[in-house]
């Protein structure tokens, strides 16, 4: 088949994918762990391990990846190069800055992999502190550069996203101009980024009625959001922005990142996942691999989960009060969300310590082998209580409170 025909059909067909995903009403998930999470201070990743957890990312049902910055850095390059036919299902993308050398990297990085399935993000600041202080463009010079090089990007790629970069700083009615050039260019995504963290679910809301009710041309794209933490709300923002109809949001696994980080994507999956009734809306992500996936992440940058962190912290299954521990005994829904199994979990931990009831201990004495009384319970849980702070309580020590006497 000819470049030619080739690029004929790609437009035929662009405009009805398009259209089937918005009428779908299906979120689609895009992870920009390997790149904007990569860019945490300390979370630097392998060409190798990048692979490893772009194919665990495949394995959980994600749409897209944000696999690196090609202009940036070699090791990107080798990494992208690397996942090319072996991530097949999600859509490969390079961040690019609206330069056409960045474009030709990403170009380069992404050579073999099949037209529909890769693809670049361009990102250009348009609030005035950018025009002003980082790009000195006037407003008319940054559209002539976006439409440009979004151009440029939609004669080597299928799939062509680009963002303004600190939108939310943005004045609304040069936003939605920004956004309109893009797409008349050949943008097929075009992103709303929250650079700074600074909103609230409820102006995240305004932002996306706004765009949605004064971008002439969305219907001809996706509407994408990316929230950074810095409030602790990107979560928040995030499915607030899913309520108001965006098409894909983009995450990072245990919402790692620049400064606080983005949204979480196993947080996102599983509000999404519990509350069918409030967003109506589905989504691909197998749960199930959702803790695994946490914990790869986690060992593989470095970066330690807190014990409390939703979906993926030690603790969200464990509990230590005797109240709490009777209730899982009886039925684990009575103190639990979800299951365990749901995220990929094995199951709870009841932890034995100071606050601990008699039913955990006479629990945790029979799975070791002990059919104890009501005494002897009795004298193990006193045991417990009376231990220093610090002190661990594991088996040895249960079979040692019993053998005391």
């Amino acid at each position: 088949m000819s470049n030619f025909v080739q690029k004929w059909l790609e437009r035929l067909v662009k405009p009805l994918v398009i259209s089937h995903h918005k009428r779908s009403g299906a979120v689609l998930f895009s992870d920009t762990t390997l790149r904007d999470g990569e860019q945490m201070p300390g979370a630097t990743l392998e060409p190798e391990e990048k692979v490893q957890i772009a194919l665990a990312l495949e394995a959980a049902g994600i749409h897209s990846i944000d696999a690196g910055f090609a202009a940036s850095s070699e090791n990107d390059i080798k990494a992208m190069q690397m996942m090319v036919g072996k991530v097949k299902g999600p859509v490969l993308t390079s961040l690019c800055r609206t330069l056409r050398g960045d474009i030709d990297a990403a170009d380069r990085a992404l050579d073999g992999q099949p037209n529909h399935k890769r693809g670049v993000s361009l990102f250009c600041g348009t609030s005035p502190l950018h025009r002003r202080d980082k790009l000195q463009k006037s407003k008319e010079e940054i559209l002539d550069l976006i439409v440009e090089t979004v151009g440029y990007a939609a004669d080597k790629f299928t799939v062509v996203a680009f963002s303004p970069e600190d939108a939310s700083r943005t004045e609304v009615d040069y936003l939605c101009e920004c956004y309109t050039k893009a797409i008349e260019a050949g943008a097929t995504t075009v992103g709303f980024p929250d650079t700074v963290g600074i909103l609230t679910p409820e102006k995240a809301r305004v932002f996306i009625r706004q765009i949605q009710d004064n971008v002439p041309n969305i219907d001809k794209a996706l509407l994408a959001v990316h929230y950074h933490n810095d409030l602790g709300l990107a979560v928040a923002n995030t499915l607030a922005s899913i309520e108001e109809g965006a098409n894909v949001v983009q995450c990072t696994v245990n919402g790692i990142g620049e400064r606080s980080g983005n949204a979480s994507l196993e947080e996102v999956v599983m509000a999404l996942t519990l509350h069918q009734d409030q967003f109506n809306r589905t989504h691909k992500i197998d749960t199930t691999k959702l803790a695994p996936l946490c914990r790869m992440v986690a060992e593989l940058t470095g970066i330690r989960l807190s014990p409390q962190k939703p979906i993926g912290g030690s603790n969200i299954f464990a509990t230590e009060a005797g109240i709490h521990q009777d209730g899982l005994l009886k039925n684990p829904d009575t103190y639990l969300p979800f299951r365990p199994e749901t995220v990929g979990e094995s199951g709870i931990k009841l932890v034995l310590g100071r606050h601990s009831g008699k039913r955990a201990v006479e629990h945790r004495l029979k799975e070791i082998g002990f059919a104890a009384t009501d005494e002897e319970v009795a004298t193990v849980l006193n045991g417990i209580k009376e231990l220093p702070k610090g002190e661990v309580v594991d088996d040895e020590r249960l079979k040692a409170f019993l053998t005391a006497e």
